[in-house]
């Protein structure tokens, strides 16, 4: 089993990079995703400020090198890429460069709209928080379309936000199957909201049943970002797998070397 987390490495010691990696080793993996995030151009909600792998990625690899011969798990150089429409080309370029073992495609903003927090939404009516959904899920099928990524990241993120809860259709679920049904870029059943209000993976069951409808694998992601969240949720996941009617693929079928 594979799970993506994100070290946030403190390249001086990669203290942090080997306790996520410990947890990695003592949850029994089979292989762990470092997935750092990376914002490949400015934007409007300042997430490229804060997050800097485009400029340290390399000494993040030579952590990992360091690292690999220390526990048994497979550890993969990866990273969840946000997804700006008008930046396809810059991100090819960068990916092109960086080549990563395999990138997660996220859409976190899109517009005038940023996905990571409701504060935005606090005070619009349901007709705004509804044109906010439909323009995410525009994105994300733009993010499918584009062939970017390997793997499709928080296919349902505005459900994981109180204030856009309930405002996705399933016309918006269906036309994110139909587009991954076409593509080569497999979606990630995510743990990232398993323990708070959710209290489950995500995607919703409602588009988990579109994409079986469409015959879609999956992949599966922890989406860690401590050692504490990881070993909660690779027992969650497993314990989700075995109940759940869907179809999973092995690490490899991401992996691009």
């Amino acid at each position: 089993m594979r799970a993506d987390c994100h070290a946030h490495t403190t390249y001086s010691d990669g203290a942090e990079m080997g306790a996520m990696l410990d947890a990695a080793d003592r949850a029994g993996l089979d292989a762990v995703g470092l997935t750092d995030h990376c914002i490949v151009v400015d934007d409007d909600f300042g997430r490229r400020e804060r997050y800097d792998l485009v400029e340290t990625y390399e000494e993040r690899r030579e952590e990992i090198h360091r690292y690999r011969d220390r526990i048994d798990v497979d550890v993969l150089d990866a990273a969840e890429v946000s997804y700006v429409a008008d930046a396809e080309a810059e991100t090819r370029r960068f990916l092109d460069s960086a080549d990563f073992a395999y990138t997660i495609g996220s859409v976190h903003f899109a517009g005038e709209y940023d996905y990571t927090s409701g504060s935005q939404y606090a005070a619009a009516s349901d007709e705004e928080r509804r044109a906010a959904v439909e323009r995410y899920y525009d994105a994300v099928v733009s993010a499918v379309d584009a062939g970017l990524f390997d793997v499709l990241g928080h296919l349902d993120l505005p459900e994981r936000v109180p204030q856009l809860r309930g405002h996705s259709a399933r016309r918006d679920y269906e036309r994110v199957a139909a587009a991954l049904a076409e593509s080569d870029t497999l979606p990630e059943i995510n743990a990232g909201r398993l323990h708070d209000s959710l209290g489950r993976v995500h995607p919703d069951p409602a588009m988990i049943e579109c994409f079986r409808a469409e015959g879609v694998p999956f992949v599966v992601g922890s989406d860690s970002h401590a050692p504490a969240e990881l070993r909660e949720r690779v027992p969650a996941l497993r314990a989700f797998l075995d109940d759940a009617d869907v179809s999973v693929v092995d690490v490899d079928a991401v992996v691009s070397g």
